[in-house]
C-alpha cells in the first residue's frame, strides 16, 4: 500500500550513539516529536525483530529501536569486559539519555521485556510511563535444581568465558548465505525462514568467503549474563512497580527455547500472579496464538492490542 511503502521509506532512519566502548546502533521510525517508545529485542537478536511489527503499530510514536551491546550493528565491548544484564539496562539508560527523554515507553521481547522492568519504578531517577512486554518475564527466577548448585554454577560460568574469550582470538568462520540461515534457523526453531533472513540482514556481515555473525562470542549463553534472583527478591522488586504494563503471552511461547528449566511454567505463573497483585488495574494480560517470535512471524496477533495500549496510555498524564 503506499501509505505503508511512505511510513516505511519515508520516515525510516539509522542512528548511533556514542558510549565509552564505541557506539549503540538502533534505528527510528516516525517524527521525533511524536511521543517515543523504546523497542528491545530479545537475545542474540537484533533491532529488525521489529521491522514487520512497527509499521503495523500507530503512527502517532516515535519509535526507536536499539542494538544492545554485542548484538546488531552496536560495538563489543571492550576485551575482558563481561557481558553484565546490568551493563544491558545501562545502555537503555544511555540512549534514553542521549535522546534526551526524560519519560518514554518501552517495548520488549524476552530478554528486552525482562531489562525493562527497571524502568517502571517509582523512585527511580528516570521512568517510563508504559512498560509492554513480549514474554519477558520469569527467565531470571532460580529454579530449585540450580540453586542448589550455585557456586559450581558461577565457576563454570567463569570457565566458560574464559574459554569463549581464547576462541574470539581466532578469525570467525564465514559461511555462505545459504548455510549461514539454516544453522541459525536450527538455533532458533520458532523463528520462521522469513524472519531468519530479517534477522541476519542485520546480524551478519558480508566478506569475500561469505557471511560471519556479528554478535560477540561472548553473549552467547544468555545465563551466563543473567543474574539470577529468588522468588523472594523478584516478589519484593515486583511491588516497586509503578508502570502500567501490558504481557503478551504465546501460547506456543518461550518454554524450550533458550534454557534447559525454560518448560517449568511455574515460575512465569508465579510471576504473572506476582504483577497482578502487585499492578492492580495497571496490569493487563493477553494471550496470543504463536510461538515466542509471534511479533515477528504473525505480527498481526499483536500489533492491535499493542497500539490499543498505547494510545490509551498516552491520553493519561503520566504521573510518578
Amino acid at each position: 500500500a503506499p501509505g505503508l511503502s511512505r511510513w516505511l521509506s519515508g520516515l525510516f532512519s539509522e542512528l548511533k550513539m556514542a558510549v565509552p566502548w564505541g557506539h549503540i546502533a538502533a534505528k527510528a521510525w516516525g517524527s521525533q516529536k511524536a511521543s517515543p517508545v523504546l523497542c528491545l529485542h530479545g537475545w542474540l537478536d537484533n533491532a529488525n525483530s521489529f521491522d514487520r511489527l512497527i509499521p503495523l503499530l500507530p503512527r502517532d510514536f516515535y519509535y526507536v529501536a536499539m542494538d544492545f551491546g554485542g548484538h546488531g550493528l552496536s560495538s563489543h565491548y571492550s576485551p575482558g569486559l563481561p557481558y553484565y544484564y546490568q551493563n544491558f539496562v545501562g545502555e537503555i539508560r544511555r540512549v534514553s539519555a542521549a535522546l534526551k527523554w526524560d519519560r518514554f515507553s518501552i517495548m520488549g521481547h524476552s530478554f528486552g521485556g525482562g531489562c525493562s522492568q527497571f524502568f517502571g519504578g517509582k523512585t527511580a531517577p528516570w521512568g517510563s510511563d508504559i512498560v509492554a512486554l513480549l514474554r519477558g518475564l520469569g527467565s531470571s527466577l532460580w529454579h530449585n535444581s540450580e540453586l542448589e548448585n550455585l557456586l559450581t554454577y558461577k565457576r563454570k560460568v567463569i570457565e566458560h568465558t574464559l574459554q569463549v574469550e581464547q576462541a574470539a582470538q581466532e578469525p570467525s568462520r564465514a559461511l555462505s548465505p545459504e548455510e549461514m540461515l539454516q544453522r541459525f534457523l536450527k538455533n532458533n526453531s520458532h523463528v520462521g525462514e522469513e524472519c531468519g533472513e530479517l534477522l541476519l540482514q542485520r546480524g551478519a556481515t558480508q566478506v569475500p568467503a561469505g557471511l560471519v555473525l556479528n554478535r560477540d562470542r561472548r553473549i552467547a549463553w544468555p545465563e551466563h549474563t543473567f543474574d539470577f534472583i529468588s522468588k523472594e527478591l523478584c516478589a519484593h522488586a515486583v511491588k516497586k512497580l509503578q508502570a502500567h504494563m501490558l504481557l503478551i503471552k504465546a501460547t506456543g511461547g518461550f518454554f524450550d527455547v533458550r534454557r534447559e528449566y525454560d518448560a517449568d511454567k511455574g515460575l512465569i505463573l508465579f510471576m504473572t500472579d506476582q504483577l497482578k497483585s502487585a499492578l492492580g488495574e495497571r496490569f493487563q494480560f493477553v494471550e496470543v496464538p504463536g510461538n515466542h517470535y509471534v511479533h515477528m512471524n504473525q505480527p498481526d496477533h499483536v500489533a492491535g492490542i499493542i497500539g490499543s495500549f498505547l494510545q490509551s496510555r498516552n491520553r493519561i498524564p503520566a504521573q510518578l
